[in-house]
C-alpha cells in the first residue's frame, strides 16, 4: 500500500514539474538568467554592444517586451555558422538573398518585402537585432528593414566574436519564426532612403554641385581594373561618381565599425564631405549600407542608397561610365556598351 502511495506522490510531482516547465517555455521573453544591466540606447542607434543585447534578452530594457534576434547570412542554412557553430540564444536565421530581388539585386518590391517580414514575425514595432559574419550583408538587411518601416533596427557591433568574447554562450537548436499578419504600416514607410536609378542619372546629368554619388568599393574596382565580381564582366563606374573608400576601411580588426569621427577622418582627402547630399552605392549595395548606417544613427538625413549599384548600372548599354580616377585626371569617359568584357574577378 505504501508503495502505491509513494508512486502516486512521485507521479504528482512529475506532473507538477511538467506544468512548471510548460509555463517557463511558453514565456519565451522571460529572463533565463539574472538581468544584465546596460545603458538604454536611442531609437535610431544602430550598432549596439553585446551587453546591451544580453540586457534585452534578460529583460533589462524597454525593448525586451517585443524583440527578435536574427542571424543574417549569405550562405544557405545548412552551410551557415548558424547551423554549424551555433547562434545567439533565440536567434532566427535569414538568408540575405531573401530580402533582395534576384534580377537586379535591389531590395524586394514593397509587397514581397512585407511578405518576407511577416513570415519572420517582424512588424513595425518589433525590435530587430541583427548580426552575422559579413557585416556588409548585415548592414544591407538593416538598411532594408529601416526603409521598410521597422522603427528599431539594431546590429550587434562586432558580431558573434564580440558576443563570445563578452563571455556569452551560443545555442545549437534551430528556432522557428512565429509569422505575423499585420506589419502595422505601409511598406516602405521610409521610401526617401532609397534613390532610384533614374533619379541618380538625372542628378548626375544636372551636375548638381551639392550631390555626390559615392562609391564604396575598392580602388581597383573604382578605377575599372576589375569588376570585383566573377559574374560581372564589365568594370567602371557611373560617370560623375567619386570614391568613398572600400567597405573594409569602415571595419576595425575586431569586426566592429569605426565611429563617425573616424569616418570623417577617412574622408578627409576625398572629393566630398559629410554635409553634401550623398548617395552611397557599391557593387550590389551591401558595402554602401555601412557608411549610410553610421550617418543614420548619428542623426543625418542628407544621405541615400543608390540601390543596385554597379551591377544594375552596367546592364544598360547607353549609360555613361568612367574608367579611371577623375580626381587624378587619368580617366576615360564612355558608355557601358563600349566597355570590354574581360574584367570579371578571377
Amino acid at each position: 500500500m505504501g508503495g502505491i502511495i509513494m508512486k502516486k506522490r512521485i507521479l504528482s510531482l512529475l506532473i507538477l514539474a511538467g506544468l512548471v516547465l510548460t509555463v517557463f517555455v511558453g514565456c519565451s521573453k522571460e529572463p533565463a538568467t539574472e538581468v544584465v544591466e546596460a545603458e538604454p540606447v536611442d531609437v535610431k542607434k544602430v550598432f549596439v554592444s553585446p551587453q546591451w543585447v544580453m540586457s534585452v534578452i534578460t529583460g533589462g530594457q524597454e525593448e525586451s517586451n517585443k524583440y527578435l534576434i536574427i542571424e543574417a547570412s549569405k550562405e544557405r542554412l545548412k552551410d551557415s555558422s548558424y547551423a554549424k557553430e551555433g547562434h545567439i540564444p533565440g536567434a532566427l536565421y535569414l538568408n540575405i538573398k531573401d530580402i533582395e530581388d534576384p534580377i537586379y539585386w535591389t531590395l524586394k518590391s514593397p509587397e514581397k518585402m512585407e511578405e518576407t517580414l511577416l513570415e519572420l514575425g517582424i512588424t513595425k514595432d518589433t525590435v530587430v537585432i541583427l548580426y552575422g559574419s559579413d557585416v556588409s550583408g548585415v548592414a544591407r538587411v538593416a538598411t532594408g528593414l529601416i526603409w521598410a518601416g521597422v522603427d528599431k533596427v539594431k546590429v550587434l557591433d562586432g558580431g558573434l566574436e564580440a558576443w563570445t568574447k563578452a563571455g556569452y554562450e551560443l545555442e545549437t537548436t534551430a528556432n522557428n519564426p512565429s509569422p505575423a499578419t499585420d506589419f502595422g504600416a505601409e511598406v516602405p514607410a521610409r521610401p526617401e532612403l532609397i534613390l532610384p536609378i533614374e533619379d541618380v542619372r538625372n542628378k548626375l546629368a544636372e551636375e548638381d554641385t551639392n550631390f555626390r554619388l559615392v562609391s564604396i568599393r575598392s580602388y581597383e574596382e573604382f578605377t575599372g581594373e576589375t569588376s570585383g565580381y566573377s559574374f560581372i564582366a564589365k568594370a567602371g563606374e557611373p560617370k560623375g561618381a567619386v570614391w568613398g573608400k572600400a567597405g573594409s576601411e569602415y571595419v576595425k580588426e575586431d569586426g566592429s565599425l569605426i565611429s563617425l569621427d573616424e569616418m570623417k577622418e577617412l574622408w578627409a582627402d576625398l572629393d566630398f564631405t559629410i554635409d553634401d547630399e550623398i548617395s552611397f552605392y557599391s557593387g550590389r549595395s551591401w558595402n554602401a549600407s555601412i557608411p549610410f548606417l553610421i550617418m543614420y544613427e548619428n542623426g543625418y538625413t542628407n544621405m541615400t542608397i543608390y540601390d543596385g549599384g554597379w551591377y544594375r548600372w552596367q546592364l544598360n548599354n547607353e549609360f555613361e561610365v568612367q574608367v579611371g580616377d577623375p580626381a587624378s585626371g587619368d580617366v576615360t569617359y564612355t558608355t557601358v556598351k563600349e566597355l570590354p568584357n574581360d574584367k570579371a574577378a578571377k
